[in-house]
């Protein structure tokens, strides 16, 4: 645990997966094909405490979908892309916009799709529930599934790491 305490504390863009990573992975669908997905609000604070401290947060996600255009917008997060099953593309493209190195970013995933990101990062991160092969790659697995506040451990652990997580809960203590 301490050599992932150590890389989080180099972070400055946690790159995200979208289906089994910020939603449980079911997929929705109605009569006329429009799908729905489930954010947890926990993840979703998360993120938003995460990038209150500097560090940038991305997503990238081999589907495409209006309610994860949506949720993203309204997170802030700057940095989403869509459609991409081969990630690497818009993986090295966040890197140069966000201005870090790659071993400044960390990646979450929960499928095989992941895989070329979290070999190139400098944090790897399987949700509890993703499939064997992508643990065995990662540095560390959340003991929360995706969908159910999995993010959200994940965004604790970087501030923890980083030193700026007993600020933020200073803060809501004293401010409610």
């Amino acid at each position: 645990m301490l050599d992932v305490i150590e890389k989080a504390k180099k972070l400055k863009l946690l790159i995200l997966d979208v289906d089994g990573v910020l939603t449980d992975g079911k997929l929705f669908f109605d009569d006329q094909g429009k799908e729905y997905k489930s954010f947890h609000a926990r993840d979703g604070h998360g993120i938003k405490l995460l990038q209150r401290t500097g560090v940038e947060v991305a997503v990238i996600s081999g589907r495409k979908s209006a309610s994860v255009a949506l949720r993203m917008r309204s997170l802030g997060i700057e940095y989403v892309y869509q459609g991409h099953e081969n990630k690497i593309a818009a993986f090295e493209e966040v890197v140069k916009k966000v201005g870090c190195h790659v071993d400044q970013a960390a990646h979450v995933g929960d499928d095989l799709l992941d895989l070329p990101l979290m070999t190139r990062v400098g944090l790897s991160i399987a949700v509890n529930d993703a499939v064997k092969e992508v643990k065995q790659f990662a540095d560390w697995c959340t003991s929360l599934s995706g969908g159910e506040g999995a993010v959200r451990e994940v965004c604790d652990l970087i501030m923890q790491a980083q030193g700026t997580f007993t600020k933020i809960v200073d803060d809501y203590k004293n401010n409610g």
